[in-house]
Order: C-alpha cells, then structure tokens, then sequence
C-alpha cells in the first residue's frame, strides 16, 4: 500500500490507537477490521510505515463519527496488522492479530491521529492452579458443544481450541467466538484475573448453549408438525418457547398494546372492560398466524370503537329548529308541529325516553330528509339504517362469533357509524321486513325499539349488553300494513300523505331547481323555469304524490341546458310551457276524465296506493246473457265481494232507478277495471262500481267531474273508508272539480291542504241514492 502520511517517531511507550465500533478485540485472536475515519487511517498508515503494534479500543457510544480521549474505554488490546487491502473508497481492510491488553496511561496530543502513553497488562505468572485448570476444561467442553450446536463455524476454530493449553488464551479465543452484548464483551476485556474470567465466559457460554439447545429441541418437535404455510409460525412459537423457559419477558407486540390503550380509552362499564381484558389475554397467547386470532383481534377492535360513554348533551334551542324545519321543508305544517313538541319535550326532560317518531308516506315526500333536520336541530349525529330486504334476525341482533366473518348487527354497526351513542338513527323502510328460515327480523326490532328493554340490547356478537335507551329512533315507512302490529304498537304514526300541485309549485321553486342547476354545473341565471312551465311539468308529465319524478324532469330541462350553455358559455337558456315537448318530449299524463266517462257505465273512483292517491277508471257493459256477472282487471278478493254487493244492491233498487227487472236475466254484466297488470283490492270502490252499473243500466252517463270514494252496505248505506287526504290530493291533481266522500270521513278533510278543499265541492255521501242524485246527469233523450 502506498504510505501517504508522514511517519513520526513515537517512543516505545506510545502507541497510535484505532476506536472501533460494536468491536472488541481480544489477545490471541484473529480479526478483520475496516478503516474509513481519517485519524483512523492515518493510525494505521503510521503503524504500516513503523511496522509496529496498533491499539484497539472500544468507543463508548457508536453513533460520535469523531470520539475524544473520554469517549473511549481505558483499556484495550494491542494488535499487529497481518494483512491490509484498499477498496476503491478509500476504505481500508486490515486483519489483526490481538497480542496483549494494555491500559491508556495518558492520551498525547499533537499527532493527525489519537496516540496514548500505555502500560502493557500481561497475563499474571502464577502457576496453575486445579481450580483453574478444573475451569480451563469445563470450558474447553462447553466451547465444543457450542460449536456443534452453531451451524456454520470452521472446523479450525475447533481444533485450535482443544490445542489451546493456556487458561488466559482458552478464555479469550472463546469470548471472542460469543455472540453476547458489546458491553459484555468489554467486560471480558477488562478482567485480569483468569479464574473470574473463566468463570465468566464459562457462564455465559452456558447460557448460550442452553438457549440454542432448547431452540434445536422446539426446532426438531415442531418441524413434524408443521406444514409449509406455518413456517412463520414456527418462529413465533420458538421465540416465545425460548422466552418462557428463560423468564426473558418482552413488551408486548405494537397491536397489543393499542389494543390495551383503546381498551383504557373506551370507558365501557367495570364488567364489560373485564371481560374484554380477559380477552386480550387470550390473545396474547395465540399465534397471530391461526384464524381464531383475526377473529378475536377484530372483536377486540369492535368492542373498543363503539362509543360506550355518552356525549355532554347539547342545549335545544326550540327557535334555531324551527328555522331549520322551515328552511328544509315547505308546508307539511302538522309534522313540523309534531316535530317541534317532540323537541320541546327533549328539552325539559333529555334523560327520558324519546316516543319513536314513525313517518309514514309515499316515495318522495320527504320522510329521510325530516329525520336528518331533526338531527340537525338536536345538534346530534345522523345515521341512516336501511332495513329493505333484510330477512335474517342476525342482521338486527348480530351474527354469534362462531364463524370467519361474524359481525355486529346493522344496529350495533349504525352505532360505530356516527360514533355516539346518543344519536339520531333512522330505520328506513321499517315494512319491507320480512320472516325467512333464518328468523324474523321484525321480532329482534321489538327489543330494540322498546323503550323497557333496549338499555340492555344485547347483539349476539359483542356479547354484552349495550345502553341503546339514549338513541332517537325514526322509523319510516310507506305502508303500515306491512309493520307487525307489536312493531307498530311501539311507534308514534305519522302520515305525510303527499302534496298538492301549489305546494310542489313551491318546493320545486325554492328548493329544486337549485339543486338541480348545481348538480349540472349550472350558475344562477344560466337557466330558469317559467312558474307556467313547472305548472306543466307538475300537471302533464309527473303523477306522484312525492318530488322524485318532479326533480328528475327538473334536471332533464337542466341537462338541456347544460348542453346548449356548453356550446356557447354566454347563453342563457329560458324554458318555458311551449319549450317543455322539445325538450322533454309528449306529454306523459293527460287528464282522461271527460273522455272516459262520456258514455254510460263509466265511473271515476279514487283509490289508494303505496306510492299516493290515484284515480280509479270502472267500466261495465252488458250482453246477451243469462244474469252473469264478469269480473276482469286483477281484482283481489275484496274487490270482487265489493263488485257482487254492487250488484246486489242495483237489483234491490231497481225499481226506484227505473230499470225494468226482467233485464237482469237476459242480460250478462262485465265489469272493467284497467290497467290489468296492476293488482287492486280494497273496499272503497263499492260506491264507484255501484254508480257504474247504475249509470248503465239507466243509460245515464255518470258527469265527467265527479270521482267518488267509499264502501256500500246492502242496505244501501255509505261507509267510512280510509285515505281520504291521499284520494282527495288525487282529484285535484286529474282536474276533478267535485268529490263524493261518506259522511263519515267529513272529519278527515282538516288533513286537506285549505287550497285543495276551496277548489273542490264536497259532498258527503250518506246513502247510495245520495251518490246517485251527484253523479248521474239526465239523458238527452229523456229531457
């Protein structure tokens, strides 16, 4: 190598020294070195260039790149260099052979590279005693067992150990072969009585072995056990094996003691946090590679994300939640009432227990968007919970932790959702329940919405009861029919029945195109509907009692216009009445009244439906026959009964109609109700099916603005039906101008809109010749 730095002159007793890194070296031993620290180099250049020994010493702390006299340990092992190579960085590589230990007297300065006055520490000259040669041997046996359990050492190492008679020389050449701490190593270093270190690298030496011998022992039990996929496994299980059998306990893994943290955290009641714990101990003890493992860690995770402890509550300010239910929703003036007393009462009294609101409506209406104001109102999480289509009780009371895929139910989970246990959660849907092999899910829902017995819902899955007595409840709906009555038994019913033409006008104003110009990436002014325009929309392409289908003609017009503004950004699209057919095509919906009902036998009737009122077209004509009466339309069987009591009941009053009874004999009546594919049943068109078959058999026709409703007795009497707001709202939206109710339902028409019952003339129906003297005008050929 070519000397680069200029050689000094150094007396016997100074040495140039070499820190060293997480390395001891020890006399007698053989040991590469690599070289990079400038003053480290230059150390070694001097010794290359003098051909003298180099002291190596241990630095106290690894990570100073520059160490002083007090960063190194005072006593070493003086070496000489064997054999030295340079990379290509400069990097020197030399191998060193450890002759004696020495002790730093005094550190000299003045040189480019650290040099120290020593004193040579030589091996005490003292004969051997037995107990030393007792420990020499003791030693020499352990060294040989240690190399047969250490796969990979040299066969040399083994030879020069048992060819070693030297007591000091036996203790270091071993020490050197540990893989023990640094700082023990140090230890080694600095003993000089060669009992106690014997003593020492014969203890540690044992330690050693016992811990290899037991590691080859698990290693050979439960390689025949194991299969390929669980080798990660067998590490596992042979690291915590070692630590058990030593004592050498470990911190736990990083996911524990998240876990144990969450746990402390989560502030669940004293006995569900005790079991809790007793389940992370068994988790502790499972290898993370075994199914059970995921199972339990995700059930450890569920426990302690659920909101166990309760939320300061919020003050209720009555004023700020009626702004908020008058911003969100036009008209609907009784629910908002209701909405505001179910506050009221939360505000004096917010640890009792809230009714169960159920709202009650046709599609689109706005029963999920009354829910979330009231969220918004009680300044409380909103979370919704889809109950369409569920037929498993494990899907309201939770799955038992049985199986790989185990969850909560969707209550427990619609808790951990809005992440408050004294939220606002709303069961949408609540009549598409239904019973299947699996169990009814309609009878887990009675637990969980009674107020007696929901503080301890318990979910299969957690296991544990939890506190649900704080949760508001909103359940929705578009038919009760469907609602087991202990369900409904449970719930406040309240209808929004749909709106009339002037109330959508409103909302579609003031909320919808709004949202629509928005959602198509309109600005204010880039298009607007004329008032003629909606009226259109509304009359002639919508038939609803919600906005759905108002809305998504709304955005059509918008989509239109989003098109033609793209083409020219300056454009500013003004749809009005005669725009609408280009732009959204015919008509939809025409009002068919008169043209139906302008021959005899055709009577309106208003019927009911889950999605609103509708008006209800029945046609009855008659043939040769024998007095058969013919039913088509897809009627269900009340309907059929309602149509054989009609009958009846013209029969019985035929002489007051002035019809000739002998007809009935030579005749077959068919009676028609269109739009077959749609199934009708339900008592309320008797009156209806009753002026029909009147209207034909007196060859009157029934006057093209009167709809009717009700159910007929034999005695000829009108009775109650239900639906009336529904069935009136239906009228006026087919340009209906008079109705015939039973008397009965006179107080059912304080639900009617005040606009719908001024623009309407009602008559109250207490027989069936009260109905016949409204509906049937005079024949022509009798005036």
């Amino acid at each position: 190598m070519e000397q680069t730095a200029t050689a000094f002159e150094l007396p016997n007793d100074i040495v140039p020294l070499v820190p060293m890194r997480n390395v001891v070296l020890f006399p007698h031993v053989l040991m590469p070195i690599a070289v990079g620290r400038p003053k480290s180099v230059a150390a070694l250049e001097q010794v290359l260039h003098r051909d003298s020994p180099i002291g190596i010493l241990l630095q106290r702390d690894a990570s100073i790149d520059d160490p002083g006299m007090d960063a190194l340990c005072t006593i070493g092992t003086l070496a000489k260099i064997v054999r030295h190579v340079t990379d290509a960085d400069k990097l020197y590589h030399a191998v060193c052979q450890g002759i004696v230990r020495f002790r730093i007297e005094e550190f000299i300065g003045g040189y480019p590279f650290l040099a120290a006055r020593i004193s040579r520490i030589e091996e005490p000259a003292q004969p051997v005693t037995t107990q030393t040669e007792a420990l020499a041997v003791q030693l020499r046996e352990r060294a040989s067992e240690f190399m047969s359990l250490v796969p990979g050492l040299p066969a040399e190492l083994g030879h020069a150990l048992q060819s070693t008679r030297a007591p000091a020389q036996l203790a270091d050449i071993t020490a050197s072969l540990l893989d023990a701490e640094i700082s023990e190593k140090q230890m080694l270093l600095e003993m000089i009585d060669i009992d106690a270190r014997l003593q020492k690298v014969l203890q540690i030496l044992s330690h050693r072995i016992e811990v290899l011998r037991l590691s080859k022992e698990i290693s050979e039990r439960t390689k025949e056990q194991m299969e390929d996929r669980e080798r990660k496994f067998l590490l596992r299980e042979q690291m915590k094996a070692i630590q058990k059998e030593l004592g050498e306990g470990e911190d736990n893994e990083q996911e524990i003691r998240q876990l144990n943290e969450a746990i402390t955290q989560a502030g669940m009641p004293a006995e569900i946090e005790t079991g809790v714990r007793k389940e992370l101990q068994r988790l502790q003890r499972m290898a993370s590679a075994s199914s059970e493992y995921s199972m339990l860690h995700t059930y450890l995770e569920w426990m302690t994300d659920l909101p166990w402890q309760l939320p300061a509550d919020v003050p209720i300010d009555l004023h700020a939640a009626r702004q908020i239910l008058e911003a969100d929703h036009f008209g609907l003036e009784r629910v908002k009432q209701r909405i505001i007393e179910f506050l009221a009462v939360q505000k004096l009294k917010p640890q009792g227990r809230a009714p169960i609101l159920c709202f009650v409506g046709p599609p689109g209406v706005g029963k999920t968007s009354l829910g979330q104001s009231i969220a918004r109102a009680l300044q409380r999480a909103f979370v919704r919970v889809s109950l369409g289509g569920v037929h498993d009780e494990a899907e309201m009371r939770g799955h038992r932790r049985t199986y790989i895929g185990a969850l909560p139910g969707n209550i427990i989970q619609g808790i951990r959702k809005a992440g408050a246990r004294n939220c606002v959660m709303m069961l949408d849907e609540v009549d598409k329940l239904s019973a299947s092999l699996h169990g009814d899910p309609s009878a887990a829902l009675l637990e969980i919405l009674d107020p007696e017995q929901n503080a301890t819902f318990r979910d299969n899955y957690l296991g544990v009861p939890f506190d649900l007595s704080r949760v508001i409840f909103i359940a929705t709906a578009n038919v009760l029919d469907h609602v087991s009555p202990p369900v409904r038994d449970r719930m406040e019913i309240i209808d929004l029945p749909g709106y009339t033409q002037e109330e959508k006008l409103q909302i579609a104003q003031r909320y919808l195109i709004q949202r629509q110009r928005e959602a198509n990436g309109l600005q204010a002014g880039q298009c607007t509907l004329t008032i003629e325009a909606l009226n259109k929309i509304i009359g002639e392409y919508t038939r609803e009692a919600g906005l759905r289908q108002l809305e998504r003609e709304i955005g059509r017009v918008m989509r239109h216009a989003a098109l033609c503004i793209a083409d020219n950004p300056q454009l500013q699209v003004h749809a009005d009445a005669d725009d609408l057919e280009a732009i959204l095509g015919p008509a939809k919906y025409e009002h068919e009244v008169a043209a139906r009902t302008s021959l005899p036998g055709v009577a309106t009737g208003l019927a009911w439906t889950p999605v609103g009122g509708d008006i209800l077209f029945i046609e009855a004509t008659k043939v040769n026959g024998k007095g058969k009466l013919i039913l088509t339309g897809q009627l269900g069987d009340v309907m059929k009964e309602s149509a054989q009591a009609a009958l009846t009941l013209v029969k019985a009053l035929a002489s007051g109609l002035s019809i000739p009874a002998s007809i009935f004999e030579t005749v077959d009546i068919h009676l028609h109700i269109p739009a077959g594919a749609i199934p009708k049943d339900g008592p309320s068109a008797g009156v209806a099916m009753f002026i029909a078959l009147a209207s034909l058999f007196t060859d009157r026709p029934v006057s093209n603005e009167v709809a009717m409703t009700g159910e007929i007795s034999l005695r000829g009497l009108v009775l109650p039906v239900g639906g009336i707001k529904e069935k009136v709202l239906a009228a006026q939206r087919a340009g209906i101008k008079m109705v015939l109710l039973p008397a009965r339902n006179q107080k059912d028409l304080r639900d009617v809109p005040e606009a719908v019952r001024s623009a309407l003339t009602i008559i109250p129906l207490e027989t069936v010749d009260d109905a016949v003297k409204a509906a049937l005008t005079l024949n022509r050929g009798n005036i």
